[in-house]
């Protein structure tokens, strides 16, 4: 019996592991800005052209950036933060298929457990930026936006980059979800859509700004 009980055990040890290296890895991290988008985006696509101008927006201003260390988007926003006096910091994770870290981390860390990941993209973050993705986007945008729904975070500006893009889901939001009383009117106000990611580094800056000012 207890020889059965011993991997759960070890699984829960492995856990604490993930967290305490993170926290402590993380510890003098402050105000960050987590930003998700897609690992498939290649090097010679708008979107990564536009993922860099992101990076380098912020990490200009001092802010750090978050994302999930992989490719494509990740690896973009990294990578325009990377040279600048905001660290570049990439959570990766442990898939099925390997996801290798993007050269362009001051700090890397690599997670088993997507809940603990987790964690860390939200324990530092004073803002979230979605750019286009796939589930893993999306999963870390309603995320956010259930932490900021439920007050069990402090709220905070949570921005998708891409009208086009995300156009369709939000008339769903509406049309569908809140036409059925699944979320209030209030709730779509909980993210801001904006079409450049101009406007997205603009609105995080300015929040960073009025709250430490």
């Amino acid at each position: 019996m207890l020889d059965a009980k011993m991997p759960e055990a070890w699984r829960v040890l492995r856990i604490q592991s993930e967290l305490v290296d993170g926290i402590e890895r993380l510890i003098t991290l402050k105000g960050a800005v987590t930003v998700f988008g897609s690992a498939r985006f290649h090097e010679n696509s708008p979107e990564y052209q536009e993922a860099m101008r992101l990076g380098e927006l912020l990490s200009t201003e001092g802010i750090p950036v978050l994302t999930g260390g992989g490719p494509g988007l990740m690896e973009a926003c990294n990578r325009g933060a990377f040279p600048h006096a905001g660290s570049s910091i990439g959570l990766n994770i442990e898939l099925p298929f390997e996801q290798v870290p993007n050269p362009y981390l001051d700090i890397g860390l690599h997670f088993r457990y997507f809940f603990v990941r987790k964690f860390m993209f939200v324990k530092h973050a004073v803002g979230f930026i979605a750019l286009p993705g796939g589930y893993g986007t999306l999963d870390e945008l309603f995320e956010a936006l259930t932490l900021v729904q439920t007050q069990k975070v402090k709220r905070f500006p949570i921005v998708l980059v891409g009208k086009r893009y995300w156009a369709g889901l939000i008339d769903w939001m509406m049309e569908t979800v809140l036409e059925r009383a699944c979320i209030d009117a209030g709730d779509l106000d909980l993210f801001k859509l904006v079409d450049t990611v101009e406007e997205a580094a603009e609105i995080i800056i300015d929040y960073i700004r009025e709250h430490n000012g």
